[in-house]
């Protein structure tokens, strides 16, 4: 199921829960894009938090940054299989799978261990991998860094869908995750830039 039920805490309105089924596999990085590997790829570093460590993620880049950035890294690797993943296949690696309002559960008190945000980033991003991973293995999927998301942001669909990639235009693209300076009730919500 993609989005949140009615009774959520804090939930916002834009995510009606929906059921979504994903065909094909994907691969997603263990961390965010890192500072390092930005300015191995790009030659250059825009961090505000480069105070950070060159393993704290990558930050603020715009979407089109993010596609020149993918673009040049599958030049360097000469394959063509690095991209953003949909919203629905973020949504279901962060979950790991289920169904709960974050990756850990719905116990908020456990969120600490998992994610940089307001209440513990003390004003600034941290490197990757410093809090715990979700079943998968990923890291940071509720804080830090917001992420982008390659769908056009828009209205969840209010029946079933299969391997969804969103609206075909649009007037922004969607974030996912919470930041370092977000509030808790940003679990897994949708947001614009």
């Amino acid at each position: 199921m993609m989005g949140s039920p009615e009774d959520y805490p804090e939930r916002i309105g834009n995510e009606v829960l929906h059921q979504v089924t994903l065909t094909k596999g994907f691969y997603m990085q263990t961390t965010q894009v890192t500072q390092k590997q930005w300015m191995a790829v790009m030659g250059d570093n825009p961090s505000k938090f480069k105070e950070s460590g060159e393993n704290a993620p990558v930050e603020p880049v715009s979407w089109n940054d993010v596609q020149e950035f993918i673009k040049k890294l599958n030049e360097k690797e000469e394959i063509n299989v690095d991209r953003l993943p949909t919203e629905a296949e973020w949504e279901y690696a962060c979950r790991s799978g289920g169904s709960d309002a974050y990756c850990f559960g719905s116990d908020t008190d456990k969120l600490d261990d998992y994610a940089w945000y307001i209440r513990n980033a003390e004003s600034k991003t941290h490197p990757g991998g410093e809090k715990l991973p979700n079943a998968l293995g990923l890291y940071d999927m509720h804080g830090n860094v917001r992420e982008w998301r390659q769908d056009w942001f828009g209205d969840y669909p209010k029946s079933s869908v299969k391997d969804p990639v969103g609206p075909e235009t649009g007037g922004s693209r969607v974030f996912r995750d919470g930041g370092w300076d977000y509030y808790l009730g940003f679990r897994l919500s949708r947001s614009l830039p």
